[in-house]
């Protein structure tokens, strides 16, 4: 009997699977364990390995095909104990319906044409074409599936089963097979409808997306379909936006002390595999803020009435990429050191521009801390990235004449733009958690004395 390989399940809350590159090809020999397919969710690049081993009889999918956890990956040729697959006489088809429901159908040529294929003897070596013609053997007994509509849908078993897997609706499908008969390729093209439909919809959040003007009356134009990263990014930020009364204040922090600190330690963060740069270290203090203001670790459930204060501190650390914005969080970074910090988050977001974060890399964090200081600008207006209720931009550092101890010299300032929920948080809360990161940057011993 031929093995299938169908898509396992990836995660939770992963709406959108869009195909990358499909690793195997018909003809091919395919190991447990194997990468088959290479798969962008809306939170990461990943690969997907083999449960099944054999060789490749049918491949069902191709790249940027949307499919659906359940979906048929790819097929194997069928094989026997012998090495050799039955002849056509080793297996016989029993009756699609018993007696009396045949002289009841009599009069439909669907129900004869099924019928009628369910009668002859096939080949148990055979790739079945269900997409292409009525199912083989080991499917003709099964009966029919009624649509959840009570409708009859004219369509082999195989198909049936293969529009459970993938939640499709056989009433709503077309067919264009004799009679309306459904083939699988109905079903596919009903399924990429639905999510290009999907996919084109309102943004969530949005009550209304107004129509875009026909900007080809000025010009030529061209169209760059988003990444499902990219597509997941605007819709999660839209939200975010809408659902967030966002507050923004800004400060500096003089860096001076803290960056002669952190030239001297660098090559102790080298050793250990990590680099020690001043985001590493400003993150480091931020941890230890959080675990002294809880209130910027929570969410709010508006559905409840609830603040939900979380016993972790998982940050999450903003990383550009290729394919977009990605977030990995670093769990209780509030118990580990700047050495441990600056490996991390290395290692991290070379994952990410690589495209091998793990799906568990990227949920879960409970604040987000955003660097643009490599780019370039002083303060921004970072949107919180909801459910959390803060998020801290860091600016570019940059020299300015200060004045200390009633002389101006010269001194390193950083900038920061704290951003936070102001469902949740009040001003004076907000001012008093960036002005101890403040003073914690300026003065390191703060995190001794009261981190």
């Amino acid at each position: 009997m031929a093995q299938e390989f169908k898509l396992p399940e990836l995660g939770e809350n992963i709406d959108s699977i869009q195909v990358v590159q499909v690793m195997v090809s018909v003809g091919g020999t395919v190991e447990v364990d194997q990468p088959v397919l290479e798969l962008e969710t809306d939170k990461a690049t990943i690969e997907v390995p083999s449960t099944v081993s054999g060789t490749v009889a049918a491949v069902h999918v191709n790249p940027g095909d949307a499919i659906a956890t359940g979906q048929l990956i790819f097929s194997l040729a069928a094989s026997s104990a012998s090495g050799t697959a039955p002849t056509s006489t080793d297996t016989k088809a029993e009756p699609a319906e018993p007696v009396a429901a045949e002289s009841a159908n009599a009069q439909d040529p669907v129900a004869a044409e099924d019928r009628a294929v369910s009668a002859k003897t096939v080949d148990a070596g055979e790739i079945a074409l269900s997409d292409q013609k009525p199912a083989a053997v080991e499917n003709a007994a099964a009966p029919a599936t009624a649509a959840p509509s009570g409708k009859k849908v004219p369509a082999a078993p195989s198909v049936r089963r293969f529009a459970r897997e993938i939640g499709i609706d056989l009433s709503a499908v077309t067919g264009t097979g004799p009679y309306g008969r459904i083939f699988k390729d109905d079903v596919k093209a009903y399924s990429r409808k639905l999510n290009a439909e999907r996919s084109a919809g309102p943004v969530p959040g949005v009550a209304h997306v107004p129509e875009l003007p026909d900007f080809t009356r000025w010009g030529e134009v061209d169209r760059k379909k988003m990444s499902v990263i990219r597509t997941k990014t605007a819709e999660h930020m839209t939200l975010s936006w809408s659902q967030v009364p966002h507050v923004t204040i800004y400060d500096k922090a003089d860096i001076s002390d803290l960056e002669q600190l952190r030239k001297k330690y660098a090559g102790l963060a080298e050793q250990e595999g990590g680099k020690l740069t001043m985001a590493v270290m400003v993150c480091k203090i931020v941890a230890h803020a959080l675990r002294r203001f809880p209130i910027f670790n929570s969410s709010a459930d508006m559905a409840s009435r609830e603040i939900i204060l979380k016993s972790y501190v998982h940050l999450g650390i903003a990383v550009n990429t290729d394919r977009g914005l990605m977030v990995p969080a670093v769990r209780d970074a509030d118990k580990k050191n700047m050495i441990q910090l600056a490996k991390e988050i290395q290692e991290l977001a070379a994952k990410c521009r690589e495209g091998k974060i793990k799906l568990e890399e990227i949920e879960g964090s409970t604040f987000t801390v955003t660097n643009l200081g490599r780019v370039c600008g002083e303060y921004f207006t970072p949107i919180v990235n909801y459910p959390e209720v803060g998020i801290l931009g860091v600016g570019r550092a940059g020299e300015e004449a200060r004045v200390v101890k009633g002389e101006v010299v010269p001194r390193t300032m950083l900038p920061l733009s704290l951003s936070f929920d102001h469902r949740v948080i009040d001003g004076a809360d907000g001012a008093a958690f960036l002005g101890w990161i403040r003073d914690a940057i300026q003065e390191p011993l703060v995190l001794a004395l009261e981190g």
